[in-house]
Protein backbone atom coordinates (compact mmCIF):
# COMPACT_ATOMS: atom_id res chain seq x y z
CA UNK A 1 0.00 0.00 0.00
CA UNK A 2 1.56 3.29 -1.13
CA UNK A 3 0.77 6.46 0.83
CA UNK A 4 1.86 9.96 -0.20
CA UNK A 5 2.61 12.10 2.86
CA UNK A 6 2.80 15.86 2.33
CA UNK A 7 4.63 17.65 5.12
CA UNK A 8 6.59 20.87 5.53
CA UNK A 9 8.65 19.88 8.58
CA UNK A 10 11.23 17.18 7.99
CA UNK A 11 14.85 16.69 9.13
CA UNK A 12 17.00 18.70 9.46
CA UNK A 13 14.09 20.74 10.86
CA UNK A 14 14.18 20.81 14.64
CA UNK A 15 11.38 21.33 17.14
CA UNK A 16 8.23 19.30 17.87
CA UNK A 17 6.56 19.68 14.44
CA UNK A 18 8.91 17.21 12.76
CA UNK A 19 8.59 14.32 15.20
CA UNK A 20 5.07 13.04 14.47
CA UNK A 21 5.51 12.07 10.82
CA UNK A 22 9.19 11.24 11.13
CA UNK A 23 8.14 8.46 13.52
CA UNK A 24 5.07 7.37 11.54
CA UNK A 25 7.26 7.01 8.45
CA UNK A 26 9.78 5.02 10.49
CA UNK A 27 7.20 2.39 11.51
CA UNK A 28 4.65 2.31 8.65
CA UNK A 29 6.63 -0.28 6.63
CA UNK A 30 6.22 -2.67 9.60
CA UNK A 31 2.48 -2.60 8.88
CA UNK A 32 2.67 -3.15 5.14
CA UNK A 33 2.52 0.53 4.16
CA UNK A 34 5.06 2.17 1.86
CA UNK A 35 5.37 5.89 2.76
CA UNK A 36 6.39 8.40 0.11
CA UNK A 37 7.25 11.76 1.64
CA UNK A 38 6.90 15.08 -0.17
CA UNK A 39 8.80 18.04 1.34
CA UNK A 40 10.13 21.46 0.27
CA UNK A 41 13.57 21.49 -1.31
CA UNK A 42 14.64 24.83 0.17
CA UNK A 43 12.61 25.45 3.37
CA UNK A 44 13.17 28.19 5.93
CA UNK A 45 13.15 26.29 9.20
CA UNK A 46 13.29 28.36 12.41
CA UNK A 47 15.08 25.50 14.19
CA UNK A 48 17.68 23.08 12.81
CA UNK A 49 18.63 19.70 14.29
CA UNK A 50 21.06 17.83 12.03
CA UNK A 51 20.95 14.87 14.41
CA UNK A 52 17.42 13.99 13.28
CA UNK A 53 18.69 13.15 9.78
CA UNK A 54 19.98 9.84 11.16
CA UNK A 55 16.41 8.88 12.12
CA UNK A 56 15.07 9.06 8.58
CA UNK A 57 14.25 5.63 7.18
CA UNK A 58 16.96 5.17 4.48
CA UNK A 59 14.56 3.21 2.28
CA UNK A 60 11.81 5.82 2.15
CA UNK A 61 11.18 7.73 -1.08
CA UNK A 62 11.62 11.48 -0.57
CA UNK A 63 10.19 13.90 -3.14
CA UNK A 64 11.27 17.54 -3.12
CA UNK A 65 10.14 20.68 -4.89
CA UNK A 66 11.27 24.26 -4.44
CA UNK A 67 9.18 26.57 -2.28
CA UNK A 68 8.90 30.36 -2.36
CA UNK A 69 9.32 31.45 1.26
CA UNK A 70 8.13 34.94 2.33
CA UNK A 71 9.97 34.39 5.61
CA UNK A 72 13.20 34.33 3.61
CA UNK A 73 12.34 37.79 2.24
CA UNK A 74 11.32 39.10 5.67
CA UNK A 75 14.60 38.02 7.26
CA UNK A 76 16.32 40.66 5.14
CA UNK A 77 14.58 43.27 7.31
CA UNK A 78 14.86 41.53 10.69
CA UNK A 79 16.29 38.03 10.97
CA UNK A 80 15.55 37.81 14.70
CA UNK A 81 11.89 38.88 14.46
CA UNK A 82 11.30 36.65 11.45
CA UNK A 83 12.73 33.61 13.23
CA UNK A 84 10.61 34.21 16.34
CA UNK A 85 7.36 34.82 14.48
CA UNK A 86 7.86 31.82 12.17
CA UNK A 87 8.36 29.60 15.24
CA UNK A 88 5.23 30.94 16.96
CA UNK A 89 6.92 33.27 19.45
CA UNK A 90 4.86 36.46 19.14
CA UNK A 91 5.93 39.41 21.30
CA UNK A 92 3.51 40.95 23.80
CA UNK A 93 1.26 43.49 22.03
CA UNK A 94 2.55 46.35 24.15
CA UNK A 95 6.15 45.53 23.27
CA UNK A 96 5.82 44.91 19.54
CA UNK A 97 7.96 47.12 17.35
CA UNK A 98 6.45 48.83 14.30
CA UNK A 99 8.23 46.33 12.05
CA UNK A 100 6.85 43.38 14.06
CA UNK A 101 3.32 44.80 13.81
CA UNK A 102 3.68 45.09 10.04
CA UNK A 103 5.09 41.55 9.75
CA UNK A 104 2.21 40.10 11.76
CA UNK A 105 -0.40 41.97 9.71
CA UNK A 106 1.17 40.81 6.44
CA UNK A 107 1.44 37.22 7.72
CA UNK A 108 -2.23 37.12 8.78
CA UNK A 109 -3.91 39.06 5.99
CA UNK A 110 -1.87 38.57 2.82
CA UNK A 111 -0.71 34.96 3.23
CA UNK A 112 -3.82 32.89 3.98
CA UNK A 113 -3.78 30.45 5.61
CA UNK A 114 -0.04 30.93 6.18
CA UNK A 115 3.25 31.96 4.62
CA UNK A 116 3.69 28.63 2.80
CA UNK A 117 0.61 29.13 0.60
CA UNK A 118 2.82 29.92 -2.43
CA UNK A 119 3.86 26.25 -2.42
CA UNK A 120 0.33 25.03 -3.12
CA UNK A 121 0.04 25.51 -6.89
CA UNK A 122 3.49 24.17 -7.90
CA UNK A 123 3.03 21.21 -5.54
CA UNK A 124 -0.34 20.31 -7.06
CA UNK A 125 1.16 20.44 -10.55
CA UNK A 126 4.10 18.22 -9.59
CA UNK A 127 2.16 15.74 -7.48
CA UNK A 128 -0.67 15.34 -9.99
CA UNK A 129 1.78 13.87 -12.44
CA UNK A 130 3.41 11.71 -9.76
CA UNK A 131 0.07 10.31 -8.56
CA UNK A 132 -0.92 9.29 -12.10
CA UNK A 133 2.43 7.70 -12.93
CA UNK A 134 2.85 5.81 -9.65
CA UNK A 135 -0.65 4.61 -8.82
CA UNK A 136 -1.01 6.54 -5.56
CA UNK A 137 -4.47 6.09 -4.04
CA UNK A 138 -3.97 7.62 -0.57
CA UNK A 139 -2.74 11.13 0.27
CA UNK A 140 -2.06 12.53 3.74
CA UNK A 141 -1.49 16.21 4.47
CA UNK A 142 -0.27 17.41 7.85
CA UNK A 143 -0.46 20.92 9.26
CA UNK A 144 0.49 23.40 10.44
CA UNK A 145 1.30 24.92 8.06
CA UNK A 146 -2.33 24.43 7.08
CA UNK A 147 -1.70 25.57 3.51
CA UNK A 148 -0.55 21.99 2.94
CA UNK A 149 -4.18 20.91 3.37
CA UNK A 150 -5.01 23.07 0.34
CA UNK A 151 -2.66 20.83 -1.66
CA UNK A 152 -4.66 17.82 -0.51
CA UNK A 153 -7.94 19.57 -1.25
CA UNK A 154 -6.94 20.26 -4.85
CA UNK A 155 -5.46 16.78 -5.40
CA UNK A 156 -8.73 15.29 -4.14
CA UNK A 157 -10.63 17.37 -6.71
CA UNK A 158 -8.32 16.22 -9.53
CA UNK A 159 -7.81 12.52 -8.71
CA UNK A 160 -9.80 9.60 -7.23
CA UNK A 161 -7.60 9.46 -4.12
CA UNK A 162 -8.42 8.94 -0.47
CA UNK A 163 -7.35 12.09 1.38
CA UNK A 164 -6.63 12.22 5.12
CA UNK A 165 -6.00 15.65 6.71
CA UNK A 166 -3.88 15.48 9.86
CA UNK A 167 -4.09 18.42 12.28
CA UNK A 168 -1.16 18.49 14.69
CA UNK A 169 -2.66 21.76 15.96
CA UNK A 170 -6.02 23.43 15.35
CA UNK A 171 -6.43 26.04 12.61
CA UNK A 172 -8.55 29.05 13.59
CA UNK A 173 -8.52 28.30 17.32
CA UNK A 174 -4.76 27.87 17.68
CA UNK A 175 -3.34 30.19 20.34
CA UNK A 176 -1.50 32.64 18.08
CA UNK A 177 -4.26 32.98 15.44
CA UNK A 178 -5.90 35.95 17.18
CA UNK A 179 -2.52 37.70 17.40
CA UNK A 180 -2.22 37.98 13.60
CA UNK A 181 -4.11 41.31 13.37
CA UNK A 182 -6.69 39.80 11.03
CA UNK A 183 -9.20 41.92 9.16
CA UNK A 184 -12.81 40.73 9.14
CA UNK A 185 -12.44 39.49 5.56
CA UNK A 186 -9.19 37.64 6.36
CA UNK A 187 -10.80 36.01 9.39
CA UNK A 188 -13.72 34.87 7.26
CA UNK A 189 -11.40 33.47 4.61
CA UNK A 190 -9.50 31.45 7.23
CA UNK A 191 -12.76 30.00 8.56
CA UNK A 192 -14.10 29.27 5.08
CA UNK A 193 -10.92 27.42 4.09
CA UNK A 194 -10.92 25.48 7.35
CA UNK A 195 -14.51 24.36 6.73
CA UNK A 196 -13.70 23.48 3.12
CA UNK A 197 -10.78 21.27 4.19
CA UNK A 198 -12.74 19.58 6.98
CA UNK A 199 -15.64 18.75 4.68
CA UNK A 200 -13.49 17.93 1.65
CA UNK A 201 -11.20 15.37 3.27
CA UNK A 202 -12.29 11.74 3.46
CA UNK A 203 -11.23 11.61 7.09
CA UNK A 204 -9.54 13.77 9.71
CA UNK A 205 -6.78 13.01 12.20
CA UNK A 206 -6.34 15.13 15.34
CA UNK A 207 -4.09 14.92 18.37
CA UNK A 208 -6.61 15.61 21.16
CA UNK A 209 -10.24 14.89 22.13
CA UNK A 210 -11.07 18.60 22.41
CA UNK A 211 -9.99 19.28 18.83
CA UNK A 212 -12.14 16.36 17.72
CA UNK A 213 -15.15 17.86 19.51
CA UNK A 214 -14.52 21.28 17.93
CA UNK A 215 -14.20 19.83 14.43
CA UNK A 216 -17.32 17.70 14.82
CA UNK A 217 -19.28 20.96 14.85
CA UNK A 218 -17.89 21.76 11.39
CA UNK A 219 -17.95 18.41 9.57
CA UNK A 220 -19.63 15.02 9.56
CA UNK A 221 -16.52 13.30 8.19
CA UNK A 222 -14.92 10.64 10.45
CA UNK A 223 -12.41 12.06 12.94
CA UNK A 224 -9.85 9.92 14.74
CA UNK A 225 -7.65 10.94 17.66
CA UNK A 226 -4.04 9.78 17.46
CA UNK A 227 -1.97 11.62 20.01
CA UNK A 228 1.73 12.23 19.73
CA UNK A 229 3.90 9.77 21.60
CA UNK A 230 7.33 8.57 22.64
CA UNK A 231 9.87 6.46 20.81
CA UNK A 232 12.69 4.25 22.02
CA UNK A 233 15.59 6.65 22.48
CA UNK A 234 19.17 5.40 22.53
CA UNK A 235 20.45 7.57 25.34
CA UNK A 236 23.11 6.54 27.82
CA UNK A 237 21.88 6.34 31.40
CA UNK A 238 22.14 9.83 32.83
CA UNK A 239 23.33 10.73 36.33
CA UNK A 240 20.74 12.96 37.98
CA UNK A 241 21.53 16.63 38.43
CA UNK A 242 23.09 17.32 41.81
CA UNK A 243 20.95 20.43 42.13
CA UNK A 244 17.19 20.34 42.66
CA UNK A 245 16.50 21.25 39.03
CA UNK A 246 13.12 22.32 37.75
CA UNK A 247 13.57 21.99 33.98
CA UNK A 248 11.44 23.42 31.19
CA UNK A 249 12.26 21.95 27.79
CA UNK A 250 10.96 23.55 24.60
CA UNK A 251 9.74 26.99 23.57
CA UNK A 252 8.71 29.15 26.54
CA UNK A 253 6.25 31.56 24.92
CA UNK A 254 5.21 34.90 26.41
CA UNK A 255 1.64 33.69 26.99
CA UNK A 256 2.90 30.68 28.96
CA UNK A 257 4.45 32.93 31.61
CA UNK A 258 3.45 31.23 34.92
CA UNK A 259 3.60 34.10 37.39
CA UNK A 260 2.15 31.93 40.16
CA UNK A 261 5.08 29.52 39.74
CA UNK A 262 7.61 32.33 40.15
CA UNK A 263 5.73 33.57 43.23
CA UNK A 264 5.63 30.08 44.73
CA UNK A 265 9.39 29.65 44.21
CA UNK A 266 10.11 33.03 45.81
CA UNK A 267 8.06 32.03 48.86
CA UNK A 268 9.82 28.66 49.13
CA UNK A 269 13.20 30.39 48.96
CA UNK A 270 12.11 32.59 51.86
CA UNK A 271 10.47 29.86 53.94
CA UNK A 272 12.72 26.80 53.47
CA UNK A 273 16.19 27.45 54.93
CA UNK A 274 18.23 25.35 52.49
CA UNK A 275 16.05 25.62 49.38
CA UNK A 276 18.32 28.31 47.90
CA UNK A 277 21.32 26.00 48.27
CA UNK A 278 19.87 23.30 46.03
CA UNK A 279 17.38 25.02 43.71
CA UNK A 280 18.07 25.58 39.99
CA UNK A 281 15.68 26.63 37.22
CA UNK A 282 16.88 24.96 34.00
CA UNK A 283 15.59 26.39 30.71
CA UNK A 284 16.21 24.49 27.47
CA UNK A 285 14.91 25.97 24.22
CA UNK A 286 13.80 29.40 23.03
CA UNK A 287 12.58 31.58 25.90
CA UNK A 288 10.64 34.81 25.29
CA UNK A 289 11.94 38.11 26.61
CA UNK A 290 8.75 38.54 28.67
CA UNK A 291 9.31 35.26 30.53
CA UNK A 292 12.94 36.15 31.27
CA UNK A 293 11.86 39.58 32.49
CA UNK A 294 9.27 38.05 34.84
CA UNK A 295 11.91 35.70 36.25
CA UNK A 296 14.25 38.65 36.76
CA UNK A 297 11.61 40.83 38.44
CA UNK A 298 10.79 37.95 40.79
CA UNK A 299 14.44 37.83 41.81
CA UNK A 300 15.06 34.36 40.39
CA UNK A 301 17.65 35.20 37.71
CA UNK A 302 20.49 34.01 39.91
CA UNK A 303 18.99 30.50 39.92
CA UNK A 304 18.59 30.21 36.14
CA UNK A 305 20.68 27.87 33.99
CA UNK A 306 19.70 28.62 30.37
CA UNK A 307 21.03 26.16 27.80
CA UNK A 308 19.19 27.63 24.78
CA UNK A 309 18.11 25.43 21.90
CA UNK A 310 19.85 22.04 21.86
CA UNK A 311 19.59 19.01 19.54
CA UNK A 312 16.76 16.59 20.31
CA UNK A 313 19.15 13.93 21.62
CA UNK A 314 20.60 16.42 24.11
CA UNK A 315 17.11 17.54 25.16
CA UNK A 316 16.15 13.93 25.91
CA UNK A 317 19.32 13.45 27.95
CA UNK A 318 18.60 16.64 29.91
CA UNK A 319 15.06 15.45 30.63
CA UNK A 320 16.39 12.30 32.22
CA UNK A 321 18.96 14.19 34.27
CA UNK A 322 16.55 16.77 35.68
CA UNK A 323 14.91 16.34 39.05
CA UNK A 324 11.50 17.77 38.05
CA UNK A 325 10.09 18.52 34.60
CA UNK A 326 7.92 21.58 34.00
CA UNK A 327 5.09 21.47 31.47
CA UNK A 328 3.47 24.87 30.94
CA UNK A 329 0.56 25.57 28.58
CA UNK A 330 -1.17 28.90 27.91
CA UNK A 331 -4.06 29.63 30.29
CA UNK A 332 -6.77 29.94 27.67
CA UNK A 333 -9.93 28.20 26.51
CA UNK A 334 -8.27 27.87 23.09
CA UNK A 335 -5.39 25.79 24.47
CA UNK A 336 -7.40 23.09 26.25
CA UNK A 337 -6.85 20.93 23.18
CA UNK A 338 -3.07 21.24 23.13
CA UNK A 339 -1.22 18.11 24.26
CA UNK A 340 2.46 19.08 23.98
CA UNK A 341 4.52 16.47 22.18
CA UNK A 342 7.20 16.64 24.85
CA UNK A 343 4.69 15.33 27.43
CA UNK A 344 5.20 11.78 26.16
CA UNK A 345 8.99 11.99 26.34
CA UNK A 346 8.61 13.47 29.82
CA UNK A 347 6.45 10.50 30.84
CA UNK A 348 9.09 7.88 29.97
CA UNK A 349 11.95 9.83 31.58
CA UNK A 350 11.03 8.54 35.08
CA UNK A 351 11.15 12.15 36.31
CA UNK A 352 8.04 13.66 37.98
CA UNK A 353 6.13 16.32 36.07
CA UNK A 354 4.71 19.58 37.39
CA UNK A 355 2.18 20.71 34.78
CA UNK A 356 0.37 24.05 34.74
CA UNK A 357 -2.41 24.80 32.28
CA UNK A 358 -6.04 25.78 31.64
CA UNK A 359 -9.05 24.19 33.28
CA UNK A 360 -10.20 21.17 31.30
CA UNK A 361 -6.83 20.66 29.57
CA UNK A 362 -6.69 17.36 27.70
CA UNK A 363 -3.18 16.61 28.93
CA UNK A 364 -4.26 16.83 32.59
CA UNK A 365 -6.13 13.51 32.35
CA UNK A 366 -3.13 11.82 30.67
CA UNK A 367 -0.84 12.85 33.50
CA UNK A 368 -3.36 11.61 36.06
CA UNK A 369 -4.07 8.23 34.44
CA UNK A 370 -0.36 7.51 33.84
CA UNK A 371 0.63 8.57 37.38
CA UNK A 372 3.45 10.73 35.99
CA UNK A 373 3.00 13.97 37.91
CA UNK A 374 0.72 16.72 39.17
CA UNK A 375 -1.46 19.10 37.16
CA UNK A 376 -2.32 22.55 38.51
CA UNK A 377 -4.33 25.51 37.31
CA UNK A 378 -2.55 28.85 37.05
CA UNK A 379 -4.68 30.13 39.93
CA UNK A 380 -3.70 27.42 42.38
CA UNK A 381 -0.43 28.74 43.78
CA UNK A 382 -0.80 26.66 46.93
CA UNK A 383 -0.95 23.39 44.99
CA UNK A 384 2.08 24.45 42.95
CA UNK A 385 3.97 25.32 46.11
CA UNK A 386 2.89 22.15 47.92
CA UNK A 387 3.93 19.98 44.95
CA UNK A 388 7.38 21.56 44.65
CA UNK A 389 7.96 21.21 48.39
CA UNK A 390 6.93 17.54 48.27
CA UNK A 391 9.29 16.90 45.36
CA UNK A 392 12.06 18.80 47.17
CA UNK A 393 11.70 16.67 50.30
CA UNK A 394 11.78 13.46 48.21
CA UNK A 395 14.87 14.81 46.42
CA UNK A 396 16.67 15.36 49.73
CA UNK A 397 15.72 11.87 50.85
CA UNK A 398 17.11 10.45 47.60
CA UNK A 399 13.88 8.86 46.38
CA UNK A 400 12.43 11.39 43.94
CA UNK A 401 11.11 9.46 40.96
CA UNK A 402 7.89 8.95 39.01
CA UNK A 403 6.22 5.56 38.84
CA UNK A 404 4.38 5.58 35.53
CA UNK A 405 1.68 3.14 34.47
CA UNK A 406 0.07 2.36 31.10
CA UNK A 407 2.62 4.15 28.92
CA UNK A 408 2.68 1.54 26.14
CA UNK A 409 -0.52 3.05 24.76
CA UNK A 410 1.53 6.07 23.69
CA UNK A 411 4.49 4.32 22.06
CA UNK A 412 5.16 5.51 18.51
CA UNK A 413 4.90 1.97 17.16
CA UNK A 414 1.52 1.40 18.80
CA UNK A 415 0.26 4.75 17.46
CA UNK A 416 1.48 3.84 13.96
CA UNK A 417 -0.49 0.60 14.22
CA UNK A 418 -3.61 2.72 14.83
CA UNK A 419 -2.75 4.86 11.80
CA UNK A 420 -2.29 1.78 9.59
CA UNK A 421 -5.73 0.53 10.62
CA UNK A 422 -7.27 3.86 9.60
CA UNK A 423 -5.46 3.77 6.25
CA UNK A 424 -6.99 0.39 5.47
CA UNK A 425 -10.58 1.39 6.20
Amino acid sequence: MKVLIITYYWPPAGGPGVQRWLKFVKYLPDFGVEPIVYIPENPTYPLIDEGLLSEVNPNVTILKQKITEPYAWASAFSKSSTKKISSGIIPNKKKQSFLQCIMLWVRGNLFIPDARVLWVKPSVNYLSKYIKENGIDTVITTGPPHSLHLIGLRLKELHPVKWIADFRDPWTTIGYHKELKLSASAEKKHKDLEKKVLTGADSILVTSPTTKSEFQLLTDKPIDVITNGYDTEIVAKQPLDEKFTLAHIGSFLSERNPQMLWNALVELLAEIPDFHTYFELKLIGAVSAEVLQSIDIAGLSGYVNSLGYVPHSVAVAEQRKSQVLLLIEIDSEDTKCIIPGKLFEYMVSERPILAIGPEGADFASIIKTTNTGVFSLYSDKELIKKTILSYFNQYKEGNLKSYAIGLQEFSRKNLTSQLASILRK
